[in-house]
């Protein structure tokens, strides 16, 4: 990414990076806030979820191949705009890198309005620290404005991304996660340039009796991503919730020094390291249900998208352990039909499933996406270039670097959950049954003669009560739907082949891979 000389706009005071006690007590004075009974702060937004379609890229190619864009002229009147509004606020500068280790970090900073200091918190709380404030100087920059409306722009918000700048400029929204995702967005270009891949990933390593087995977990927001990240398996340690990089010596660097989790139906048996991490008072709660200082994970009356940010000093983690390289890529998808609880992928036939991106969207995408049908490549909807370069780049280093992918359907089999008896949930046990026997290598596999992948004929720990959603198509065939999936496997080919010949630029063994 080519830098440019950028400095902020002039501010009627600023808070330089404030102590976290601070911004927590600056953030609970904040009239949308309350105290819980943990001891943490719990905001309650106006805004509920990223708002994609007030996105764009700042870009004056009208062939870029982007789906939302804003010639470099507008850009410049919102930004003049926006620095004239900064001119009589107070705002709090908030400093930090994304990673640890000092040969792959990025320096970054957040500047916000001092009245929405939850978000600056929450941010500090997932970068890591500086160490040497006179020699920082930030490669990718947040300059975000809540409380100044963009008229004209889709429900009066705007994200202006300006990648050679690496500055992003967000107006009107009081959703953390346009702060989160503005300098991610931004690191997914730097990561590209220097040739790798940003992988919207989450990673843990795995101790096995043949090693210690590193997984990086690929999956849509509200997939199960941070679920099967934090799971526990042979006492595995996560390194990563939201986004690595893949890089060309084989390399995982990571992001953030804490997580970002959805809440919604949080309990301590389930999850029971994110629960601990999110009930303890240095965390952020979001738009959590809350009655008196009691919080209510199940209650969705004002959204699903609940959410919490806590660092990772509160929990044992791998977060600063370097990552020489991988082992396995889950490819998460929520899905409802004929897709297996885990399918080995080969080859080429890999970067298919990974450009497709298949999943059911959740209330993560905002109303527009949540129990839609979704195909986003890489599961990555952050990645601010055009597509056919995500899936050309994961082949080649896929070659370069072999490791094992599959693909994880963390929904149900047969159709929509709890619709009736027939349906077969894919919970918990069984996901985490599952990476236990890929990272041990316990797993036994048949080819599927749909689909030409491989589906488990065995999973230890999945008993054969319970093993029907490893193998979609004996389950239809015991209860007399065989006709069902015929014509749902026949829909599935014709779609993601159709969907795949839509990227000019994708290798050619990526679309032939789906048959």
């Amino acid at each position: 990414m080519a830098k440019m000389l950028f400095r902020l706009p002039q501010a009627a005071n600023v808070i330089d990076n404030p102590s976290p006690e601070e911004l927590q007590q600056r953030a609970a004075r904040m009239s949308n806030a309350r105290w819980t009974k943990h001891g943490n702060v719990n905001v309650q937004t106006e805004v509920l979820a990223r708002s994609n379609p007030s996105t764009f890229i700042v870009s004056d190619d009208p062939d870029s191949g982007l789906s939302r864009t804003i010639s470099t002229e507008e850009a410049a009147e919102w930004a003049e705009r926006q620095d004239q509004h900064i001119a009589g606020r107070e705002m709090i500068l908030v400093d930090g890198y994304l990673g640890s280790q000092r040969e792959a970090r990025v320096p970054v900073r957040l500047f916000i309005e001092a009245e929405n200091a939850n978000i600056a918190g929450m941010q500090q709380q997932l970068w890591f620290p500086v160490d040497d404030a006179d020699a920082f100087e930030p490669e990718l920059t947040v300059i975000y404005t809540p409380n100044l409306p963009a008229p004209g722009k889709p429900e009066d918000r705007l994200i202006v991304v300006d990648l050679e700048q690496g500055v992003t400029r967000v107006f009107n929204s009081d959703y953390f996660g346009e702060s989160k995702k503005g300098i991610l967005r931004m690191w997914n270009r730097l990561v590209y340039d220097r040739g790798g891949i940003p992988l919207h990933a989450g990673c843990k390593v795995i101790p096995t009796e043949r090693g210690e087995r590193v997984a990086l977990i690929v999956g849509l927001s509200g997939t199960g991503k941070t679920t099967t990240t934090f799971t526990g398996q042979n006492g595995s340690l996560p390194v990563q919730d939201d986004f690595v990089a893949w890089m060309p010596d084989g390399a995982v660097h990571a992001t953030e020094n804490g997580c970002f989790a959805k809440t919604y139906g949080l309990n301590p048996e389930d999850e029971p390291a994110i629960y601990g991490a999110v009930t303890q008072p240095r965390s952020y709660l979001e738009n959590v249900s809350q009655t008196g200082d009691e919080v209510d994970f199940y209650d969705e009356s004002y959204t699903k998208n609940g959410r919490a940010t806590f660092g990772f000093e509160v929990m044992e983690s791998a977060a600063t352990r370097p990552i020489d390289e991988a082992h396995f890529l889950l490819i998460l998808n929520r899905n409802e039909n004929i897709i297996p609880a885990v399918a080995k992928l080969e080859g080429p036939q890999a970067a298919a499933f990974f450009m497709l991106g298949e999943t059911t969207g959740t209330a993560a995408g905002g109303a527009a996406e949540e129990g839609k049908f979704l195909r986003v490549p890489g599961t990555n909807p952050f990645f601010p270039m055009p597509h056919d370069l995500q899936g050309n780049r994961f082949l080649e280093l896929l070659e370069d670097h072999p490791l094992e992918v599959f693909l994880m359907n963390t929904g149900s089999v047969g159709g929509k959950a709890g619709a009736d008896e027939r349906v077969k949930k894919v919970r918990i046990k069984h996901s985490s049954a599952i990476v236990k026997g890929i990272a041990e290598g316990t797993i036994e596999w048949d080819r599927d003669p749909d689909f030409g992948y491989l589906v488990a004929s065995r999973v230890p720990g999945i008993g054969a009560e319970e093993d029907a959603v490893l193998r979609p198509r004996e389950l239809y065939e015991a209860q007399g739907r065989l006709d069902e999936y015929g014509q749902l496997v026949e829909r599935l080919h014709a779609e993601r082949r159709e969907f795949l010949e839509n990227f000019e630029s994708l290798s050619d063994e990526i679309v032939d891979a789906v048959g």
